[in-house]
């Protein structure tokens, strides 16, 4: 994306490239999850590391592809020959979800939305199913989110960028689309006209191959659509006029597959890029033209005003289009809360919001922190950017002038069906836990092993102090992170989790695995649950407090389960906790795990688990390994080695059927290592595994 002055001051060139060198030789796209020096992570030696796809639309370009960069041809791809697609194939359907009863007085439902375009690493570098490091980008503010773009692309790399499975599974739980990118660089960066001239490229038919492929690559691997950003200068109106009858084959090819298309805000209709900063006469026709709907938004370039912003939304409604429809670009790549932003221009006070707006690179909440980072300290500062500082979603607030966008746009929930079930586990940690012992040492990252999580941050009812509410990664119940709560707790504080619809009867019952810190002061603990919703936005819901026992430090975890058929059948709109201390104490109270259900469940075992590939790599083996599918319902498949002597450790998970695994050592004289997989339910339960040998 580039950038000129605008009444808004910006601060430099930006790019999905990024960087002058994205011409050569596929340039990062800011520091690497795995460093936090701004140097790209290096390749695996092996073949076997699967990375998410990218591809030209047709044509290369000249020259010898940089170290760890493989060019490809989108006209040349197909299925059957894609020998990485297994590991990039989402299998999380999108989720349905409603708009609860908004947590603040100020945020609205029905208006602004958000969209996001965050790059988790450069275009030839991003793993297909999470790395062995926490230090990664991890977002869970999805409520607050309409769609999610995997932002990429560079001259030197590939243009076309697919977004990978674990990020596509995690959105799609939340019931957030995750759109791929399709960039065509300015010329200073590397961009050739010929890379716009083969996609738009009609066959003897008049048809648009590329336009069927992408729509190929989108269902195949399983993601909702594309963001379509043509930066490359030189066109003239009939490419301009190609340019829009190929987005319109693009939305029709999808529709059926309810697919979906983002315009960015540069070429116009001449042809020419010239990046407007509103929706106008010059873009109107990739947005809109006289046949109906040609993209589904449009994402309008940073130079916005507030006049150009209203006169937008007026000419959407115009055209029969919600004024909604047009994201806002906002530019926190830089200085993240610390971004100058006329936010009245976007949500005045008092009246109804103008547009919905999008944020460029928002995991600069991970990338701004210094090295040495911590997971903590990275979910610290998102929920800072997400939710404000100092306050709870409901008390909004924010330093700097910043508008946290919890303050402003109404929250969403996927919670409307049986079993519910979370560990609070944020898709990544220093240690891999079960049933509250660690199966591994080593640190992870896969954003599809990532929980259902708690939207509004924090919000506690209370008539004392508010205690600290944060992600720990020192201990959990399953899987990297547990909800810490600590503080004195000088009078009982209702803690807010998680805004419902789910079904309840006679039947029902909630779990509740936790436990205190050794320095915790004891704690009597309270499930609150609310049959009906809250009265009014920021009015919390009318609870009903059930007993789930008194802690003292030294019981170690451990599972209450309160009955929840007293209260009759019907809707649970609010499911949160009551905490009471002892004569104010500091406490330090662990939740672990949370579930509602009917009555316990246990998966089908997975099959015919195999190894499809090794590779020697510096004295250890690197394998790929497959499955057949369990009947029946699965959240994820987890992998463990079985040890000599006879404990388990933990190599991955994922919602596939296929699983890379670097880095096997022999353990002693044994022949063989012994790998099962098995199949988890949604209240994570496990089946009986399904085994194989892998020969030293």
């Amino acid at each position: 994306m580039n950038r000129q002055p605008s009444p808004v001051p910006r601060r430099r060139v930006l790019l999905a490239g990024a960087g002058a060198a994205a011409a050569l030789a596929g340039p990062s796209l800011g520091a690497s999850p795995a460093r936090a020096d701004g140097r790209h992570r290096p390749r695996a030696a092996d073949s076997l590391q699967p990375y998410a796809s990218y591809w030209f639309p047709d044509s290369l370009p000249p020259g010898t592809p940089g170290d760890g960069i493989t060019w490809r041809s989108l006209a040349a791809w197909q299925p059957g020959t894609d020998r990485d697609l297994a590991f990039n194939r989402s299998t999380v359907p999108l989720a349905r979800r409603f708009t609860p009863v908004p947590a603040t007085t100020t945020a609205r439902a029905g208006q602004a939305r958000i969209s996001a375009l965050a790059a988790f690493d450069h275009t030839a570098g991003n793993p297909s199913q999470g790395s062995a490091t926490a230090d990664t980008y991890a977002p869970t503010h999805w409520a607050l989110l309409d769609e999610l773009v995997f932002w990429g692309g560079s001259a030197g790399e590939g243009l076309i960028l697919a977004p990978n499975a674990p990020l596509v599974d995690a959105a799609h739980r939340n019931g957030v689309p995750v759109l791929g990118t399709v960039f065509l660089p300015p010329v200073a960066y590397g961009g050739q006209l010929c890379w716009t001239r083969d996609l738009v490229r009609r066959d003897a038919a008049g048809r648009f191959p590329l336009a069927a492929k992408l729509v190929q690559v989108a269902t195949v691997y399983g993601f909702d659509g594309w963001f379509i950003n043509a930066e490359t200068g030189g066109g003239d109106a009939a490419l301009a006029a190609e340019m829009q009858a190929f987005l319109r084959a693009l939305r029709a090819a999808g529709a059926g597959q309810g697919l979906r298309i983002t315009w960015y805000d540069a070429m116009n209709r001449t042809g020419q890029v010239g990046w407007q900063g509103a929706l106008d006469d010059l873009n109107r026709s990739f947005f809109q033209d006289a046949s109906g709907p040609v993209a589904d938004s449009l994402f309008v370039d940073f130079r916005w005003s507030a006049r150009s912003l209203a006169d937008s939304g007026r000419l959407a409604e115009q055209l029969g289009r919600s004024r909604y429809e047009l994201w806002a670009g906002i530019d926190v790549e830089s200085a993240g809360w610390d971004t100058g932003t006329d936010w009245d221009a976007i949500l005045p006070e008092g009246r109804d919001q103008v547009v919905s707006f999008g944020f460029y690179r928002p995991e600069w909440t991970l990338q701004h922190l210094p090295a040495g980072r911590t997971p903590g300290q990275f979910h610290a500062a998102d929920d800072r950017f997400w939710a404000g500082e100092g306050a709870t979603a409901a008390r909004p607030g924010g330093a700097g002038g910043w508008r946290a966008p919890a303050t402003a746009v109404a929250d969403r929930s996927t919670l409307t069906a049986l079993p519910f079930a979370t560990g609070f586990n944020t898709g990544h940690g220093l240690r891999w836990y079960e049933a509250g012992q660690v199966t591994s040492e080593a640190p992870w990252s896969h954003l599809g092993l990532q929980d259902r999580l708690p939207a509004r941050r924090w919000v506690v009812h209370t008539e004392g102090q508010h205690p600290d509410i944060s992600w720990d990664f020192d201990d959990a119940w399953r899987g990297g992170s547990s909800l810490l709560v600590r503080g004195a707790l000088d009078a009982p504080a209702t803690v807010e989790l998680f805004p419902a619809r789910l079904p309840a009867g006679a039947a029902t019952v909630l779990d509740l695995t936790h436990r205190l810190d050794p320095a915790s002061g004891p704690v009597t603990v309270e499930v609150a649950v609310a049959t009906r919703p809250a009265p009014a936005p920021g009015r919390p819901a009318p609870y009903v407090h059930l007993p789930a026992g008194t802690l003292r430090p030294g019981d170690g975890w451990r599972t209450d389960t309160v009955r929840l058929g007293p209260l009759g059948s019907g809707t649970l709109h609010a499911l949160g906790v009551r905490l009471t201390g002892s004569g104010g104490a500091a406490v330090a109270w662990r939740l672990g795990a949370l579930a509602v259900h009917d009555g316990p469940a246990s998966p089908a075992a997975p099959g015919g688990l195999r190894v499809t590939g090794t590779a020697a790599v510096d004295g250890a083996v690197s394998v790929r390994l497959a499955w057949r599918r369990a009947n029946g319902p699965v959240r994820h498949y987890e992998l463990h080695r079985r040890l000599p002597d006879g404990s388990r450790r933990f190599l991955g998970g994922t919602c596939g059927t296929a699983l890379y695994v670097p880095g096997l050592r022999r353990a002693g004289t044994e022949p063989a290592a012994e790998i099962e997989v098995r199949a988890v339910h949604e209240l994570f339960t496990t089946s009986e595994p399904a085994r194989v040998q892998l020969p030293w």
